[in-house]
């Protein structure tokens, strides 16, 4: 279990953030992938709805989960690791009203920040898309940020527009009202390298965006973006692996497979088991 304390998870986010450098921010599905993530040198994890949806309930990212699935993901991934966890709050579940009990969720789960969205309805299909009105979005935006007790909880503010309605124009009218009310961070789904770039020099916030499979690519480029979320990195990861290694042992299940698995030695050391039974031994002598 990790050592460090949720306050101290989100000063070191913030710290991070005030270096200037981007930072490389892999997704984890579950608490094993976040421990796998953080021992590889990540220095952030990430869980997201699209993530939680699939490898919690089997289930396509489209607007199904509710806040609970989300935080409950949420709080296993951070309470595993010591580096902080940035977490998806979708479109923030509530109206400003009540957004105070989405964000102080996502705080008590231990996350160092979330990101809140302004896409309307179901995401990942070739249905129509839409956005809910900018003045809807910031007064979202706007009770989130008062919402939270941790000043260093960084509150991200998302726009689809130009993933979702192919409207570039539209991100950057949505990122500049985002900074203008107070946003810890701005995240331009779908925007290129060359569309940040664009963007930073109209608003220079801070950027999150996205690499990975049908997003565009911002590894080993010079970027102006803060943080770059490989939102479905472990996941997918996972599945080819298991994938393959499931066909193998249907084809041949007499066949030699350890080359497929971890050691069940390295395995067990990583989740702790030497350090119970040592426990063990000296609370309860032989």
């Amino acid at each position: 279990m990790p050592v460090t304390t949720p306050a101290a998870r989100r000063l070191a986010l913030k710290t991070l953030l005030e270096a200037g450098r981007t930072i490389v921010v892999p997704g984890c599905h579950d608490a094993l992938s976040a421990m796998l993530v953080a021992e590889a040198g990540f220095e952030v994890g990430y869980v997201g709805s699209y993530a939680t949806a699939a490898a919690d309930l089997g289930l396509p990212d489209v607007g199904a989960l509710g806040l609970d699935d989300l935080t409950h993901r949420a709080r296993r991934v951070a309470d595993t690791v010591a580096v902080p966890v940035v977490a998806d709050a979708e479109g923030g579940f509530h109206e400003p009203g009540n957004i105070w009990r989405t964000v102080q969720a996502f705080e008590d789960a231990g996350v160092a920040a979330i990101h809140i969205e302004d896409h309307a309805g179901g995401k990942h299909t070739d249905l129509p898309q839409s956005l809910i009105p900018l003045e809807a979005m910031i007064a979202r935006l706007k009770a989130a940020l008062e919402a939270r007790r941790d000043p260093n909880f960084q509150i991200i503010a998302r726009t689809d527009a130009v993933w979702a309605t192919r409207d570039p124009q539209e991100a950057q009218r949505r990122v500049r009202a985002f900074a203008a009310a107070g946003a810890d961070m701005v995240f331009p789904t779908g925007a290129t390298p060359e569309m940040i770039a664009g963007f930073r020099s109209d608003v220079p916030a801070r950027y999150v965006v996205i690499d990975g499979p049908g997003h565009p690519r911002f590894a080993g480029r010079e970027t102006a973006a803060s943080l770059v979320l490989y939102y479905g990195f472990s996941l997918f990861a996972a599945t080819r692996g298991l994938t393959a290694a499931l066909g193998r042992f249907r084809a041949d299940p007499a066949a030699g497979l350890d080359d497929l698995m971890e050691p069940v030695e390295a395995f067990e050391d990583r989740l702790g088991y030497r350090a119970f039974t040592d426990r063990a031994r000296r609370y309860h002598p032989q």
